[in-house]
């Protein structure tokens, strides 16, 4: 996709003298947002993007990004936080850490983790104002 815009030549056809490209049908137009069909760079792209959602997506490892924006944190004190077992919170760390939301520095015998991506609770924010939107929008419905 250069310049932003899409040009899906498999599908289409030449019409007229115009030389206008015309997809034949809907079919057609959909097959040009086929992930084979963008660029390895845009679907490098989405690919890091979902890893990123995909990491997102446990009550659990929330939990952690919104308490390391508030701090840096130990194993230990997550699990302590948490309470669950250590492995189990090393396994949340490491999924977060693998979508780059999070990094850490061993000091001693601890590991600390802090957020590397600060601008994943500006996502959050906007899911909360949308989630309560929605809720008002629906008690107005109900009366």
């Amino acid at each position: 996709m250069a310049g932003g815009s899409l040009v899906c030549l498999e599908t289409a056809q030449v019409v007229g003298a115009g030389a206008y490209l015309v997809l034949t049908t809907l079919a057609d137009l959909l097959s040009c947002f086929r992930l084979e069909n963008m660029t390895a760079a845009d679907r490098a792209r989405y690919n890091a993007q979902a890893k990123v959602h995909k990491a997102l997506a446990h009550p659990t490892r929330v939990f952690i990004v919104e308490e390391l924006s508030r701090h840096e944190r130990c194993v230990c004190e997550l699990t302590e936080m948490i309470g669950v077992e250590m492995p189990t919170v090393s396994r949340h760390l490491s999924v977060l850490k693998g979508a780059g939301i999070v990094e850490d520095e061993k000091r001693g015998a601890q590991v600390f983790y802090r957020l590397k991506t600060p601008c994943v609770m500006n996502f959050f924010r906007c899911v909360t104002e949308v989630r309560e939107a929605a809720a008002k929008s629906e008690a107005a419905l109900m009366g």
